[in-house]
């Protein structure tokens, strides 16, 4: 027999307070019934003794302490799931929006997540092709692995999300099953449309599981959105045996959703206002990603998040960077050139890369030709920084021809259309011909077998 609590003893934003309550349980979701016919959900984020703090989902509007009838349900929140969440789109606490019904459930899992012995983790390889160049020949994305975007705002970064769901996949020779969650936080609607739109018009919605926190939808909510997602990708990943890629934006959303509700909550900040488990929420999403032995599936994760004032130091993408395997970091200045995606590449680095890539997985020279790329183009900034100083006529042959490469790998390699989906034979083969601009004695990255097979020097013109 459930008991019902009937009033509350506080009211504060949109966390309630109840005293009395008996064998109340941390992350317990309550049903709550506001005059009798308004029914909202929350969870309980604190307990003292008898008196439980509850954080409400839809707000705390027209409720007062004493028309509110509060139910404790016994179990955390949890997410109802079925292989046909494909193709749908939720909330972001999970429930349909599509207008299509709701899930005929097979099974419903906590969102916190299942708990994983380390021991049964693999290490991640094989790699994820997004056909954009700057990613899949210099950061490559492997399967298994967690490797955000560093955006900022006013940066193209939700079409570059858009591009990554549309284009994704496991490379050419694969059979395998392959899918996307989507999950967004505290976007506009045109946002939100763009997304639905862009994924209907390219036939990619049938694999795409969407969950959308729209601007004004609680800011609570934003809490459990990429917990939910991550359950639906686990879900997917290690029960239905398939390759799941989770796109995470915007981080700095729930971040700051995170920052709101401390704060009402009375708890000390710790920097820029932050509370001081910051840390720990950022890992607890993030560590969801990986590869479970004797499982034929992977979740791997790519959250956006837009660093504010474009600081990387910002605790946001700081505390991202520690727990993360590497960083995609977009670039103000090369948006400004009108390049996209604006990916800068010398920040930019993808720590898994070296396992998932060369002989057996792409191709042989993918990782000499990678550094080789990096190391060129870190001599284009010396040159560029030596024009500004002594002009570019008084420049050497050699670093006027650096300053040449550095245009055509901005303009050709990094830069790309916005529906150009290169393989990654193409990205590799476009690597080599700038490379043909460079003298031969300039690759000294490369492996000399490796530069006989693929070098071939550029025709002057």
């Amino acid at each position: 027999m459930a008991i019902e609590y009937l009033g509350l003893s506080q009211i504060n934003g949109s966390l309630i307070a109840i005293e009395g309550m008996k064998d109340a349980a941390y992350d317990e979701v309550v049903e709550i019934v506001v005059d009798g016919k308004q029914k909202k959900l929350g969870r309980i984020v604190a307990c003292y003794e008898d008196k439980a703090m509850i954080q409400v989902f839809e707000g705390s509007e027209n409720m007062s302490l004493t028309n509110t009838h509060t139910r404790l349900t016994g179990h955390p929140m949890e997410l109802a799931l079925s292989p046909d969440i494909l193709g749908r789109t939720f909330d972001g606490i999970g429930r349909p929006i599509d207008g299509l019904g709701p899930v005929n459930a097979e099974i419903k899992r906590d969102v916190n997540g299942l708990p994983l012995n380390p021991v049964t983790r693999e290490y991640p390889r094989n790699y994820i092709r997004t056909g954009i160049s700057a990613i899949d020949g210099l950061t490559t994305l492997i399967r298994g692995q967690k490797l955000p975007i560093f955006s900022g705002n006013g940066l193209p970064h939700d079409q570059l999300a858009a591009q990554i769901v549309k284009q994704a996949s496991l490379g050419s020779d694969s059979d395998e099953k392959f899918a996307i969650v989507f999950a967004a936080m505290g976007v506009k609607h045109d946002v939100a449309d763009f997304f639905r739109n862009t994924f209907e018009e390219s036939g990619v919605a049938d694999h795409v599981a969407m969950f959308l926190n729209l601007a004004n939808d609680p800011v609570v909510e934003r809490l459990i959105t990429p917990k939910v997602a991550l359950t639906a990708a686990e879900y997917l990943a290690f029960e239905q045996n398939m390759h799941i890629l989770v796109i995470l934006t915007d981080m700095t959303s729930f971040a700051e959703a995170m920052r709101e509700v401390s704060s009402s909550k009375g708890e000390i900040p710790s920097r820029k206002g932050f509370p001081g488990y910051l840390y720990s929420e950022l890992a607890t999403i993030y560590e969801r990603a990986g590869i479970v032995q004797g499982v034929n599936g992977s979740v791997t994760q790519l959250p956006i998040l837009t660093m504010p004032n474009d600081d990387i130091t910002h605790p946001i993408p700081d505390l991202t960077g520690y727990i993360t395997e590497g960083q995609i970091v977009l670039d103000r200045p090369l948006h400004g050139q009108s390049i996209y995606p604006p990916i800068n590449i010398l920040p930019s680095l993808s720590r898994l890369m070296k396992d998932g890539i060369g002989e057996g997985f792409t191709r042989e020279d993918h990782q000499d030709l990678a550094n080789q790329l990096f190391s060129a183009y870190a001599k284009v900034g010396d040159a560029r920084n030596l024009a500004s100083v002594i002009g570019e006529d008084e420049l050497s042959p050699l670093d006027k021809k650096y300053l040449e490469f550095g245009i055509d790998f901005e303009q050709h390699y990094i830069g790309q259309g916005v529906n150009e989906n290169r393989t990654m034979e193409e990205t590799l083969d476009l690597g080599w011909k700038l490379l043909g601009k460079l003298p031969r004695e300039e690759l000294d990255r490369v492996d000399t077998k490796i530069l006989d097979k693929y070098y071939k020097p550029a025709v002057e013109d």
